[in-house]
């Protein structure tokens, strides 16, 4: 589902990987992106949150705050 474009089920399994229970914790970077496009806002905080924090991404505050 996440690959057709749903975007609960894209912020659902960036979570799962973001907890470390998925593939890679990489992944739910690119997920948490792909549902940010869809307009998930839940989504949008935690990807900013990873930018602000410099975790799975590279740190970016212009990018952080931007999202958020």
């Amino acid at each position: 589902a996440a690959d057709q474009g749903h975007t609960d089920a894209q912020y659902n399994l960036a979570l799962v990987c973001a907890n470390g229970q998925g593939v890679d914790v990489a992944e739910s970077a690119r997920l948490y992106r792909l549902a940010v496009d869809h307009g998930h806002s839940c989504a949008q905080c935690n990807l900013a949150l990873y930018f602000e924090n410099g975790t799975v991404v590279d740190q970016d505050y212009t990018e952080a705050v931007r999202l958020y």
